[in-house]
């Protein structure tokens, strides 16, 4: 049972700081199931992502579900994912009624063009940590060049070429690189 109430708890606080979803999080995930609790080695945690980025929905919910389930069974991701949204829900409802009523003030939307700029910064950081862990195993900028893992670097590299230079949709880049990686890696 002790597990169920520290899922709760772990994705209580990342639901809670994770409004908007997207990659922002992706560091204070990281940092909550994969540092502090060990729960997840960095691999599996990339792995996780991984799947999360493939199927419908926010990525936080869908890292909450796929680590409760893998703890808890699926009582575990049925609460890790309820405590994930509980709290965007509310703070959202409360938001809408407050940006209503006040939408009409200057200094809450200067407010809101900051929060946007913070954002964007999150989400360049945790794009870097993606890539460093896929390439390195690690999400340090301290790794030694005999650890890039050269085939993934590859991959990363045509799949780029592949989306700018031909326009290929990402899905099929998706579809792609895992059959790449289903048959290099198993």
């Amino acid at each position: 049972m002790s597990i169920l109430f520290d899922l709760f708890i772990i994705f209580l606080k990342i639901g809670s700081f994770s409004i908007g979803g997207g990659y922002a999080i992706v560091p204070l995930i990281q940092k909550e199931i994969v540092d502090n609790q060990s729960w997840l080695s960095l691999q599996e945690f990339t792995d996780i992502l991984t799947i999360s980025q493939m199927t419908p929905g926010p990525l936080s919910i869908n890292a909450s579900t796929f680590v409760g389930i893998r703890l808890g069974g699926t009582l575990g991701a049925i609460v890790a994912t309820f405590a994930c949204v509980i709290t965007g829900i509310i703070i959202s409802i409360t938001l809408f009624k407050f940006f209503k009523k006040n939408s009409d003030i200057s200094e809450i939307s200067n407010i809101l063009k900051g929060l946007r700029s913070t954002s964007i910064g999150l989400i360049i950081a945790a794009s870097c940590t993606i890539i460093l862990i896929s390439f390195t195993g690690q999400s340090s900028i301290i790794f030694d060049l005999k650890t890039i893992n050269l085939m993934a670097a590859a991959i990363f590299a045509v799949s780029m070429f592949l989306l700018r230079k031909f326009k290929i949709s990402t899905l099929n880049i998706i579809l792609l690189s895992g059959l790449i990686g289903l048959f290099l890696y198993t």
